[in-house]
This record gives C-alpha cells, sequence and structure tokens, in this order.
C-alpha cells in the first residue's frame, strides 16, 4: 500500500478541519477577493472560474452550502441553479458538513476488481458507520467514488487529500493507524 498527496487543485477538506470562518460573504474579505481576482485573471471568461472557486468555498468552509453557491454565482455572473448544477455534478464537492475523514473508495472497473467492493465495505465496518453517513463521533464518512484515476495501482483510496493505492480488505486497519498518527 503506498500513500501520495492528492494531485487535484480541489481541497477534499472536511468540515471538522477546516480554516472555519463564517460562511457569509466569501470575497469580502481580503483573501477571499484575491483567490477571486486571481482565478478570474487565468481564464478569458469569467465563468471559467467556477470550478477553482467552488474549491475555494469548500476549503475555507469544509463544504458547499447553498447560500455559499449563491455567493459564487454572484461573484461569476452566473445564475444560482447553474452554479448548483456544476456542484451537485461532481462528487469531489461536498454539499453538506463531513467528518474529519472523508474517506472514498473506489469501486469502478479496475478497482472493483481488485476488490473495491470488499474494501469499501471493510471501511464501513471498521470505522462503524453506514455509506454516506458521519460516524457517531464525527470522524470519518465512507463513500463510494467514481474514478480516482489510480487504475494501476487498484484498489484508490483517497482520504482528504491523499490517496492510498494497493488497498485491501486486511489493509484498511493500516490506513485507519496512519490517519490516527497523523491526527496527534
Amino acid at each position: 500500500m503506498s500513500r501520495n498527496i492528492h494531485p487535484a487543485v480541489v481541497s477534499a477538506q472536511p468540515f471538522q478541519v477546516a480554516n472555519l470562518r463564517p460562511v457569509d460573504r466569501l470575497f469580502e474579505d481580503e483573501e477571499g477577493a484575491d483567490r477571486l481576482a486571481k482565478a478570474v485573471s487565468r481564464y478569458p471568461e469569467k465563468r471559467a472560474a467556477l470550478l477553482p472557486m467552488l474549491a475555494y468555498a469548500q476549503e475555507r468552509n469544509g463544504w458547499i452550502s447553498l447560500d455559499a453557491m449563491e455567493q459564487v454565482a454572484e461573484a461569476l455572473d452566473l445564475t444560482p441553479a447553474y452554479v448548483h448544477s456544476v456542484a451537485t455534478f461532481y462528487t469531489m464537492y461536498n454539499k453538506h458538513p463531513t467528518g474529519r475523514h472523508m474517506i472514498q473508495v473506489c469501486t469502478c472497473v479496475a478497482c472493483h476488481l481488485c476488490g473495491g467492493e470488499e474494501v469499501f465495505k471493510a471501511f464501513l465496518e471498521a470505522t462503524g458507520t453506514r455509506a454516506g453517513e458521519m460516524s457517531e463521533d464525527g470522524r470519518f464518512v465512507v463513500t463510494e467514488a467514481e474514478c480516482l484515476g489510480a487504475c494501476g495501482f487498484a484498489t484508490a483510496v483517497q482520504v482528504n487529500d491523499e490517496y492510498f493505492e494497493n488497498v485491501t480488505p486486511k489493509t484498511v486497519g493500516d490506513v485507519l493507524a496512519r490517519l490516527e498518527e497523523d491526527a496527534e
């Protein structure tokens, strides 16, 4: 089993470890205004900054509320319905508060053939959760993920911003132990 930092720009920071600030106005403070200006300047059209701004909202708050979607829409001159449709299309955006560790187990073809379903069930059992629900202690949410892009190293698991590759039901405990080590 190997461990890598997730290469995507999107932050998978869950609610409990995000830099918690009020959702009131995402882009009125200096940091938010700078992030918006930088993202918009990278693209020929303002609307192209949608994914980076959704990522910023999630990074800042741990999830993307309807209020945050409306603020992103306003900042980019888009309709709230359009922003909502994009945010709900992608599984990488949390639409509700999540546990400290967001565990996503790939169950697509390559990972499925290498035991992805069994790994998924092992995580559910080890964390005492049901699929997509937060554990009672608020530490874990376990979900099935669409392809995580690590097909050559199946089964792939993403925990927050980190990849764990070649995960088997027997190594699920090792992954969880590493998470606890990192928390200390």
